[in-house]
């Protein structure tokens, strides 16, 4: 075991875990923020991403002793009341059916548009590629992001 402390939604929080528990066990279980979810655990379909210093990482396979002095940011810390341009968007277009992806989604979704704020169709589906839905909302996820563009 050793002592971590994370910067995380602009708070300092310190847990005490093994240095190879991943960065989404210590989030979910130590720290009871149960926004990012765990999909599949090999980092392959992004219900679990967040960012670190801003970039969309998967957190299932990230272990805490690699955070280091990095900003985590997770869903609950992506907007005080609900109302980044993506959360809006993602409301405005009904994505969500059975959600479970969705914080994955919508993360990736704001990290796309804080580097490139006027994404092409193919920008959208390169950056969202590594996120499963399996409801199918694809099309509405991309128009989503297309009006959350508009919105910034």
């Amino acid at each position: 075991m050793a002592t971590y402390t994370l910067k995380i939604n602009g708070s300092t929080k310190k847990v005490d875990v093994d240095p190879a528990t991943p960065v989404l066990w210590v989030l979910r279980e130590h720290l009871n923020m149960q926004g990012t979810k765990y999909g599949c655990g090999v980092a392959m379909c992004g219900a679990c991403t967040i960012h670190l210093n801003g970039t969309a990482v998967r957190s299932c396979q990230l272990p805490v002793s690699a955070i280091g002095n990095s900003e985590i940011t997770t869903i609950e810390g992506l907007s005080k009341n609900g109302d980044h341009p993506v959360q809006k968007a993602w409301l405005e277009h009904d994505v969500a059916q059975c959600g479970y992806c969705q914080t994955g989604q919508i993360m990736t979704a704001a990290a796309l548009l804080k580097t490139n704020p006027n994404p092409t169709d193919v920008q959208i589906e390169a950056a969202m590629s590594g996120n499963i839905c399996r409801c199918g909302t694809y099309l509405r996820i991309k128009d989503a992001i297309k009006s959350a563009a508009k919105q910034k």
